[in-house]
């Protein structure tokens, strides 16, 4: 069954795509807006949609992991960003790191060939039509604009929603060449593994670490707005942010050593900065967890004190950009649409979901449930077990003080006792908390999705 709804879905980001992927699989139409590259945020350069702006990670793609489930779950309920994902692959270990060009080359072709979507390059600065001819017509919006969405949209939604948009900070860490590295100072590994491994790794002796570390508080940086107060999010703070902490921060974070051995030594680094591959190519490299809001030249002085890194060519400075967020328990109903204004409904980083997969997978559950919807099939939500009914939970979950979460276990309700005293399997085996809420999420997802999943017409 096709219906053509007039649904328009505001920003192509990652959200964004998978909603309109979202309703395009339950025979819905709609439109999907993107400003660029008519206009690009302070972060954004790629024309192309779902662009990747701070890493080229997806996170952990190990199935025990939040993370890796919530992968899992979304690949099962047909997810385009995994699909691209898979396609523009890069050797990360465990994780999931993508070719960023290529990826959202993927999703752009994906999007713009799928006759149920019409891609319209055009900024949205309000949610009211009287303001917004563009808007004119469309019975449901849903607004995956993202946390860099527009002072125009921003506000527009802040007034709409009634409530005052909370914010914090987030950084960038710098890319740079393959060919500026200094090969003879560097050791390719991967964590607890044999194997030659996918990163790229610099280690540290302990005066080039505290050398390292002093250069980093000394140096200056980008200084936030006046009237804006500093508010980082937790899980991805600069690095000197990290670095004031103390000294051995730092070690127990991006610059620690553990599970790696220098195989010109045969021993463990003091400390040691890993390398990932930022394309299919190998011919750019992240610094993995140096995310930062240095200066450019104060980047390039301190950055290329790490052996390895001396003759650095960066190809992208590390940068820090505000990111806007609401208040979802507050402002929010169960699907998703705001109590305001209910033919209006968020998805993606905006609502509180912190990360590219959080987002896809929040704006690909919008566009499944909204299109069930409104062609008459509702969809419950996923259990609350599962990684993704977890994420949405916490959208729902009264706080004091709401903060954005990454995909956690402890977003999904507490094991029960049964489970726990269960923690030895046949044979003795012990069995980790986050094997036992692995395997329970599993479970409780192929039940609902055995009763429950969504019909697509795709």
């Amino acid at each position: 069954m096709e219906t053509a709804y007039r649904v328009a879905v505001i920003g192509a980001g990652l959200a964004g795509c998978e909603c309109a992927s979202g309703l395009s699989a339950m025979g819905v139409e709609c439109t999907l807006f993107e400003m660029k590259p008519l206009k690009f945020s302070p972060a954004h350069r790629n024309p192309d949609l779902a662009e990747l702006v701070c890493s080229n990670s997806l996170r952990s793609d190990d199935p025990r992991s939040a993370a890796g489930e919530l992968k899992r779950e979304m690949r099962a309920l047909g997810s385009l960003c995994l699909e691209a994902a898979e396609l523009s692959r890069v050797p990360a270990g465990k994780a999931l790191a993508v070719d960023r060009a290529a990826f959202s080359r993927i999703v752009t072709e994906r999007i713009a060939a799928n006759p149920r979507i019409r891609l319209i390059r055009r900024e949205i600065r309000s949610l009211e039509p009287a303001r917004e001819p563009a808007l004119a017509g469309f019975s449901h919006l849903a607004l995956t604009a993202g946390p860099l969405a527009g002072e125009d949209l921003s506000s527009s939604l802040a007034g709409t929603a009634g409530a005052r948009h909370l914010y914090f900070y987030d950084a960038i860490a710098p890319v740079v060449s393959g060919d500026s590295l200094e090969m003879e100072n560097i050791f390719q590994g991967s964590r607890y593994s044999d194997a030659a491994g996918d990163y790229l790794n610099c280690p540290l002796t302990r005066e080039e670490y505290l050398a390292f570390h002093q250069a980093l508080l000394e140096a200056e940086k980008t200084p936030a707005h006046a009237f804006e107060q500093e508010k980082h999010f937790e899980g991805c703070l600069p690095l000197e942010a990290m670095a004031e902490r103390g000294e051995k921060t730092l070690l127990f974070g991006p610059f620690k050593p553990v599970g790696l051995r220098d195989p010109r030594t045969g021993r463990r680094p003091f400390a040691l900065v890993q390398l990932r591959a930022e394309n299919l190519n190998r011919d750019m490299f992240n610094l993995v967890g140096c995310q930062t809001k240095l200066l450019h030249r104060e980047q390039e002085r301190v950055f290329r004190l790490i052996p390895g890194l001396r003759r650095a060519e960066f190809v992208r400075y590390g940068s820090m950009h505000r990111n806007t967020y609401i208040d979802a328990p507050a402002v929010l109903r169960e699907d998703l649409s705001l109590r305001a204004a209910p033919h209006i409904f968020l998805a993606g980083q905006i609502t509180g979901v912190e990360g590219y997969v959080e987002s896809a997978a929040c704006g690909l559950w919008l566009g499944l449930s909204l299109g069930a919807a409104l062609t008459g099939r509702p969809l419950p939500p996923p259990p609350a077990e599962s990684a993704l009914g977890g994420l949405l939970a916490h959208l729902r979950a009264p706080a004091k003080r709401f903060q954005p979460s990454n995909a956690q276990y402890g977003l999904t309700p507490e094991l029960e006792k049964e489970a726990e005293t269960a923690r030895r399997a046949a044979g003795g085996e012990k069995k980790s908390r986050s094997l036992l809420y692995a395997e329970r999420a599993e479970a409780a997802f192929a039940r609902w999705r055995a009763l429950c999943a969504p019909e697509t017409t795709a």
